[in-house]
C-alpha cells in the first residue's frame, strides 16, 4: 500500500512541474527570444516481486528542456547578418539619391547650371548691358551655393556615418561582454547537469543582436560556451573573454571615424574597414567607401571642371576695360593626407596637370622596399586596384589628370591619401564681384583692310592659352604677294622664336610648320596659327591686300569671350572629352538611382529569407498558446487522477485500520 501513496504522490509531482512548464510558455509567450520549455517525463523504475514480477514506482521529471535548433540559429544569424547589411547600405545610399535626384537638391542644382549659361548668353548678346552682367554673377553665385550646399548634406552624412560607427562599437562591446558574462554564468549553472534554459534563450538573443551588427558566427564549444568571430573570422567573444574595441579618428583621414581594437595593454590597433564583411556596421562602412565618398567626389569633380572651363576661357577674354579676364570660379586644390602612423619626413603635393582626366577616385600611396631602395605603390580607390609601382627617380608622379611632387624621405610602411576632388565642391565660389571685370569680349580683333581690291576676307582671330605668355603689343598686318602667292607680315618671334612658328593647315587635316617670320603660302580657308592665335583667310586676295590683327582695347560692346564660355555648356570637357556638365552630373545621378534600386531589392529579398528562417525556428521553440491551453487540461485531469490514487490508497488503508 505504501507504493501507491509513492506512485500518486509521484504523478502529482510530474503533473504539477508539467503545468508550471506550461504556465512559464504561456506567461512568455510575447517575450522576444523565448524558446519553448517542457518537462521531460520518464518511468521512475520498479520493484521485482518474487513469482509476480516488476511493480512499477510510478514516474519522475528527468529535466527542463528548451525546444531549440542550433542549426537553424546558426543560419539566423548568418541571415541577419546579411540582411542588416544590405539595409544600411540601402538606407545610406537612398539619402544620397533623395539629394541629389529628388526635389530638394538634383533638380534645382541642374536648373541652376542651365541657369548660368542662360545668363553667359544674355551677356553674348547684350554685353554692354550692366543688368545682363549683374544677372550672371547672380546666377553663378546661386550656382556655387547649390555646389556647396549639396556638398554639405554630404559632410552632414559622413559625420551621421561616425555617429552610426561610434554607436554600433558601443552595442558590439556591451553584447560581447554579456554574452561573455552570460558564458559564465551558464557554466555555472549547468554544473548540477541541468541547462538553465532561460539563460541560455538570453544568450542567443544577444547572439543574433550581435550578428545583426556584425553578422556573428557562433561555435560551441565542449563546455557549451559561446565562442564568437566575426564573418571574417576575427575573434569576438571567446569563453568568458570578450574583446573590446573602439572608434577612433582614421590615422589616414581623420575626419573618418575608424574602428580599433583595444588591446590588453590599452592602446589601440585601428581596423581596416574590411575586416567587417557583414551587419549594419558592415554595410555603414561599405556605403561610405562606395557610395557617399565617391559621390561627394563626383560631385567635386565637376565643380572643378567648370570652374577650370570657365576660368580658362574667361582668361582668353577681355572685359570692359580691355584687361585680360581674371579666373571666374575659385577652384579646390587636390588634397593629400599624410598617415598619422608615418615614420618619415615625406609630403606629397598634387597639383592638376588635364582636368578632363580626373577620374573621381581617391588614391593611396603605400611606401614599401628599403631605405635607399624605395618604392611607391599606388592604388585606386575604393577597390584597391593597383595602377602601378614608382621610384624615387618616377616623381614626379603623373596618372590621371594629376602630377604629384614629393619633399622629405619616406620610410617603408608609411602611406598617403590622395583626395583630388573631394572639396571640389565646396572650394567652389564666384570671385568676380564687379560686372565690369566680365571677360565677355574677345582678346583680339581682325579686321580686312577697305581698300583691298580682292574678295579675301580674314576670320575672327581665336586664341588659346600660349597666347597669355607672350600677347601681340601691337597690329599684326599680313600682306598679300599674288606674285609669290604667299601672305608675310608674320611676327618674327624675337620674345619666343618657337612660339611664333606659323602651322597651316589645310580643310582635309594636313598641317605645315614654317619658321617665324616666313612668308606663309596661301590656301583659301586654310588655318594659320602662331603665338597661340589662329585665324584664316578665305576668298581672292588681290596684290598688296592687307588684313590686320590686333589687341582688342575696346570690349565693352563684344560678346564674343562670353559667347565662347557660353558653348562650354555642352562641350565634352569632362572624362577625357566624352561628357558635359550635365552628362557627368547625370551619370552621378543615374549611377546612384541604379545602386538604390539594386540595394532595394537585394535587402527585401534577404529580409525575406531572414524571416522565413525566423519562422522556421518558431515553428520549433515559438510558444502555442492553443497547445499550451491543451496541455493545461491533460496535466490538470493528470494531476487529478493521480490525486484520486492518493485518495483511494488513503481509504484502503483505513479500510485495513479497521479490520477487527
Amino acid at each position: 500500500m505504501p507504493n501507491m501513496f509513492y506512485i500518486g504522490l509521484s504523478g502529482m509531482n510530474v503533473a504539477q512541474g508539467s503545468l508550471m512548464a506550461t504556465a512559464h510558455n504561456s506567461a512568455n509567450s510575447a517575450t522576444q527570444g523565448y524558446s519553448r520549455q517542457y518537462a521531460v517525463i520518464g518511468a521512475n523504475g520498479g520493484n521485482y516481486v518474487p513469482s509476480v514480477g516488476y511493480f512499477g514506482n510510478g514516474a519522475k521529471i528527468s529535466g527542463m528542456v528548451r525546444s531549440y535548433d542550433n542549426f537553424i540559429s546558426g543560419e539566423l544569424n548568418q541571415a541577419i547578418g546579411k540582411a542588416e547589411f544590405l539595409n544600411a547600405h540601402f538606407t545610406g545610399v537612398s539619402q544620397i539619391d533623395t539629394l541629389l535626384g529628388g526635389i530638394t537638391v538634383g533638380p534645382k542644382l541642374a536648373a541652376s547650371l542651365e541657369g548660368f549659361f542662360n545668363s553667359m548668353q544674355g551677356v553674348a548678346n547684350n554685353p554692354a548691358d550692366p543688368s545682363a552682367r549683374q544677372q550672371l554673377l547672380s546666377s553663378a553665385q546661386a550656382l556655387a551655393n547649390k555646389y556647396r550646399s549639396a556638398n554639405g548634406e554630404l559632410n552632414n552624412m559622413n559625420l551621421g556615418v561616425n555617429d552610426q560607427i561610434t554607436a554600433s562599437v558601443d552595442q558590439i562591446n556591451l553584447l560581447s561582454r554579456q554574452i561573455a558574462d552570460m558564458n559564465k554564468q551558464i557554466l555555472q549553472a549547468s554544473a548540477g547537469g541541468q541547462q538553465p534554459n532561460d539563460l541560455m534563450d538570453q544568450r542567443d538573443l544577444m547572439a543574433h543582436n550581435l550578428s545583426g551588427l556584425v553578422q556573428a558566427k557562433v561555435n560551441i564549444g565542449s563546455d557549451g560556451r559561446y565562442n564568437i568571430t566575426t564573418g571574417n573570422g576575427m575573434s569576438l567573444v571567446s569563453g568568458d573573454a570578450a574583446k573590446q574595441f573602439k572608434a577612433v579618428p582614421s590615422a589616414a583621414d581623420p575626419s573618418r571615424m575608424a574602428v580599433a581594437l583595444v588591446n590588453q595593454n590599452g592602446s589601440e590597433s585601428e581596423l581596416s574597414d574590411s575586416t567587417f564583411t557583414g551587419g549594419s556596421l558592415g554595410g555603414v562602412l561599405q556605403y561610405r567607401n562606395e557610395s557617399l565618398i565617391p559621390s561627394q567626389n563626383a560631385l567635386g569633380r565637376i565643380a572643378i571642371a567648370l570652374a577650370d572651363a570657365i576660368n580658362s576661357q574667361q582668361k582668353l577674354g577681355v572685359d570692359m576695360k580691355g584687361q585680360f579676364g581674371t579666373d571666374f570660379f575659385s577652384q579646390s586644390s587636390p588634397g593629400a593626407l599624410s598617415n598619422d602612423k608615418n615614420k618619415g619626413n615625406m609630403s606629397l603635393t598634387p597639383k592638376f596637370s588635364d582636368v578632363s582626366k580626373l577620374t573621381g577616385s581617391d588614391y593611396k600611396i603605400t611606401v614599401s622596399g628599403t631605405p635607399g631602395s624605395l618604392e611607391y605603390i599606388v592604388t585606386r580607390l575604393p577597390g584597391n586596384g593597383v595602377m602601378g609601382n614608382y621610384n624615387d627617380a618616377d616623381f614626379p608622379l603623373k596618372f590621371d589628370g594629376l602630377t604629384i611632387d614629393a619633399a622629405g624621405l619616406g620610410q617603408p610602411g608609411d602611406s598617403f591619401l590622395i583626395q583630388p576632388t573631394r572639396n571640389g565642391a565646396s572650394g567652389l565660389n564666384v570671385l568676380i564681384a564687379d560686372p565690369e571685370k566680365v571677360a565677355a569680349g574677345g582678346a583680339l580683333v581682325t579686321n580686312t583692310v577697305a581698300s583691298n581690291t580682292g574678295t579675301g576676307k580674314i576670320s575672327t582671330a581665336e586664341i588659346n592659352k600660349p597666347y597669355m605668355g607672350n600677347p601681340l603689343t601691337g597690329p599684326v598686318t599680313l600682306v598679300f604677294d599674288n606674285v609669290t602667292g604667299t601672305f608675310s607680315g608674320f611676327p618674327t618671334g624675337s620674345g619666343a622664336p618657337s612660339n611664333m612658328d606659323i602651322t597651316v593647315t589645310t580643310a582635309d587635316g594636313s598641317s605645315t610648320v614654317y619658321p617665324a617670320g616666313s612668308d606663309v603660302p596661301y590656301t583659301s580657308g586654310a588655318t594659320m596659327s602662331f603665338g597661340g592665335i589662329t585665324v584664316s583667310v578665305s576668298g581672292e586676295p588681290k596684290a598688296g591686300d592687307q588684313f590686320t590683327i590686333e589687341p582688342n582695347i575696346n570690349g565693352i560692346s563684344d560678346g564674343r569671350n562670353a559667347l565662347a564660355m557660353g558653348a562650354l555648356q555642352n562641350t565634352k570637357t569632362m572624362d577625357g572629352g566624352t561628357a558635359s556638365f550635365s552628362d557627368a552630373y547625370g551619370k552621378l545621378v543615374g549611377k546612384v538611382a541604379s545602386k538604390t534600386q539594386e540595394l532595394s531589392m537585394a535587402a527585401t529579398s534577404q529580409g525575406q529569407l531572414a524571416q522565413n528562417i525566423l519562422e522556421r525556428l518558431q515553428s520549433i521553440s515559438g510558444v502555442n498558446q492553443d497547445e499550451e491551453t491543451a496541455n493545461v487540461l491533460i496535466y490538470q485531469q493528470m494531476y487529478q487522477a493521480n490525486a484520486k490514487v492518493l485518495k483511494t490508497a488513503n481509504e484502503m488503508f483505513d479500510t485495513i485500520l479497521g479490520i477487527n
